[in-house]
């Protein structure tokens, strides 16, 4: 029975392998990304943390789409991508609003699933995907700068990547077309937007003793790419 059970689970799971296809591609992904910033806007010490202009990203990376079923792929790959934006707050030691534009590159890993209809027209699909994205923080610069002077604070200088932290956790959600190319070559466009859920400072928490201070990003990002 044992034998039996050994047997049938190998030949379930070399079913499934046989079944599976693997598609591979690159993305390139220009986007508009900002950072939602919050902190106590009353009291003494209240430092009015708020968002103030977004900024052009880019990102670019490889596509890897597992699929599952004729419908349903589990999509992962590896991309670096560019987010931040423009904040300001209110500095309680010298009662001065102070603007920063950060800019932040991070490896990202998504972590999704794509559901696609089917044809809508001959080669043509229609996908969704939502999931995840995990990242990590390789770079960043304030001001266009890679070390920061705070003028709320004797303009000591510190550098730009430790005021963030590294990890960043995101939602994943978008949608687009997918159009056979050829016999297997598909081309990609469509529309996605990435929730930041992690708190990314580092600096004004810790560095600065303020409050409660709150910085998340937020991204849409226009997915252009090509499957082989």
């Amino acid at each position: 029975m044992k034998k039996f059970l050994l047997t049938l689970g190998v030949a379930i799971l070399t079913a499934g392998a046989a079944s599976a296809q693997v598609e591979i591609g690159l993305k390139v992904s220009p986007s508009i990304t900002n950072l939602r910033a919050d902190s106590p806007r009353n009291g003494t010490n209240a430092t009015g943390f708020k968002n103030e202009k977004s900024k052009l990203g880019f990102g670019g990376g490889v596509i890897i789409d597992y699929f599952f079923g004729q419908n349903y792929a589990f999509s992962s790959g590896l991309f670096l991508t560019g987010k931040g934006g423009t904040i300001s707050y209110l500095d309680p030691s010298t009662r001065t609003r102070y603007e920063q534009k950060i800019g932040i590159q991070y490896l990202e890993v998504p972590i999704s699933l794509k559901l696609f209809t089917n044809d809508i027209s001959e080669g043509t699909k229609v996908y969704f995907q939502v999931g995840g994205t995990l990242a990590g923080a390789i770079s960043a610069r304030i001001d266009g700068e890679k070390f920061y002077q705070d003028p709320g604070n004797s303009n000591a200088e510190t550098r730009a990547s430790k005021h963030v932290i590294i990890p960043d956790v995101g939602l994943l959600g978008g949608a687009g077309v997918e159009y056979l190319l050829g016999q297997s070559t598909r081309l990609i466009a469509g529309l996605s937007y990435h929730h930041g859920i992690v708190n990314i400072d580092r600096y004004f928490d810790n560095t600065r003793k303020f409050s409660n201070v709150t910085l998340k990003n937020s991204e849409v990002a226009l997915d252009l790419g090509i499957k082989f």
